[in-house]
């Protein structure tokens, strides 16, 4: 018994110590995933699946308010995790993700749209579930600070570190964040590693293009490609907070557009068009009544009329 725990602990002091002697700092990053009430079966659908791509992440029931947020640095303390993706729905139309690193911030709310779940977009990709995924950023991310800062946190909410519970000694899929129009799109990849046969090896060019390498290794050449297995959605960044769900604001969108002003613009360009018809409807019946031609209103006599002319 005694040998067993001084092996456990030996083979512990020797994984935090590096070659040089220098100790290891150990990455802990653990991720609590909860929503808000009012999510679609679509919204729930997709947090079940960044559920299963991140195994070091925490799982809790729906949250009741949506204006005391700050509760939810004790959830994260009560679950020993120490980031949070919380979705807030509303109206049941539109879904806001807030990101935050608990208990200190910062905290960074982004608006998703066109978010479509691993099941509905029947990509033939599948990745092993428990891996840990390689995170592809693109360069814009490190043109302005508060780029920076989201970068980072969303590398310490989606980055599976090494060692954590329910992880697998693999790297088989990526996710790429790629910045565009001011918005965030996040896809998933599946590394898919092929044997290439001889007859496609003497036909490959030597130019090979951005998703397909060909690697060499002890049994032969293999065709390396990515192939998307989803889930995928867009964020748009809204405002940053300098704590956790709170705190001044440290940045904010002026180019965001909420939904609701897009659909009451919408509502006021439907409702003035049928004003338009309304008053045109009106200024007939008043043309037609003065020329006499409304049922039940006689026409005036003219100085023209047989009437009038032969009296």
């Amino acid at each position: 018994m005694m040998a067993a725990v001084y092996k456990s602990l030996t083979a512990s002091s020797a994984k935090s110590v590096s070659t040089n002697g220098i100790p290891v700092k150990k990455n802990k990053q653990r991720v609590l995933i909860l929503s808000s009430r009012g999510v679609t079966f679509r919204q729930r659908h997709l947090l079940n699946d960044l559920y299963a791509l991140l195994p070091h992440s925490r799982k809790d029931a729906k949250l009741d308010t949506k204006t005391k947020l700050y509760q939810l640095n004790e959830l994260a303390d009560l679950y020993n995790c120490n980031n949070v993706l919380f979705f807030e729905a509303r109206k049941g139309k539109d879904l806001y993700i807030w990101m935050s690193k608990a208990p200190n911030g910062p905290t960074v709310k982004c608006h998703m749209q066109n978010l479509h779940t691993t099941s509905e977009l029947h990509f033939p990709g599948n990745c092993l579930r428990g891996s840990r995924p390689i995170l592809s950023f693109d360069a814009t991310f490190d043109s302005s600070p508060h780029l920076v800062l989201i970068k980072e946190l969303l590398t310490h909410i989606f980055g599976v570190p090494q060692g954590a519970r329910k992880t697998k000694p693999f790297v088989d899929h990526v996710m790429g964040f790629t910045l565009a129009d001011g918005k965030i799109w996040i896809r998933c990849f599946e590394i898919r590693e092929t044997a290439v046969s001889k007859s496609e090896a003497r036909n490959q060019p030597v130019e090979d293009t951005d998703k397909e390498v060909m690697a060499v290794g002890d049994k032969g050449e293999t065709k390396i490609s990515l192939v998307e297995i989803g889930p995928r959605f867009i964020l748009t960044p809204i405002v940053i907070l300098e704590s956790s769900f709170g705190g001044p604001v440290i940045y904010e969108n002026k180019e965001f557009v909420s939904p609701n002003q897009i659909r009451s613009e919408l509502r006021l360009s439907k409702a003035g068009r049928y004003n338009q018809r309304a008053e045109q409807q009106i200024e007939r019946k008043a043309k037609k009544g003065d020329l006499g031609l409304r049922t039940g209103k006689e026409r005036p006599n003219g100085e023209l009329e047989d009437r009038v002319l032969f009296a």
